[in-house]
């Protein structure tokens, strides 16, 4: 069954009772989730459409990240749902078995909240047929003991275990930081 707009809703309202100081910064979310439905999760959906990725720290404090090939950053694994994804978090554990060939029996959730939620622009994509839109990318916090990674070469060039203070982006970094006291 694929994700609708009320398993968005229910896990936005979930991460807003941890963080309502980002209730204003999300609205944006919110008013794209009021409009578009069940379509919040279809790529094709350019005035906004969620996305799902992982944070996936290790017991010595470092977190797994990967260098996009068409990007040229370094992200964390993650990407667009599908059709087959029940939960958004479902969606961000096939991302990162997808990714990085960790399989799910390595690593636990650490809730079934996300750690994080980013709204961020994405340009229009003339050679795929994209108008710029939103991504509304709904990180959760993995953990795992595991440290042998097989990329995805198609949309993956590296892979790097980096201590949470090297990631950049607030507050994701604060949060991950946090976990891996």
């Amino acid at each position: 069954m694929p994700i609708t707009a009320q398993h968005v809703r229910e896990t936005l309202d979930a991460y807003l009772a941890n963080h309502p100081d980002e209730k204003d910064s999300l609205s944006v979310l919110s008013e794209v989730l009021g409009k578009a439905g069940d379509s919040i999760a279809s790529r094709t959906e350019y005035r906004g459409h969620v996305t799902a990725g992982a944070a996936l720290l290790r017991p010595d404090g470092r977190v797994l990240t990967i260098e996009h090939r068409a990007l040229r950053k370094w992200l964390l694994p993650g990407g667009h749902v599908e059709e087959s994804d029940a939960t958004l978090l479902d969606a961000a554990l096939r991302e990162l078995a997808e990714e990085t060939g960790i399989s799910p029996d390595q690593v636990e959730p650490d809730s079934g909240v996300p750690l994080h939620i980013d709204a961020h622009p994405i340009p229009a994509n003339p050679d795929k047929g994209e108008d710029a839109h939103q991504h509304f990318d709904f990180r959760y916090l993995f953990r795992t003991t595991a440290d042998m990674v097989e990329l995805q070469e198609e949309e993956v060039t590296a892979y790097s275990w980096q201590f949470a203070d090297m990631l950049t982006a607030e507050p994701l970094r604060t949060r991950v930081m946090a976990a891996a006291r």
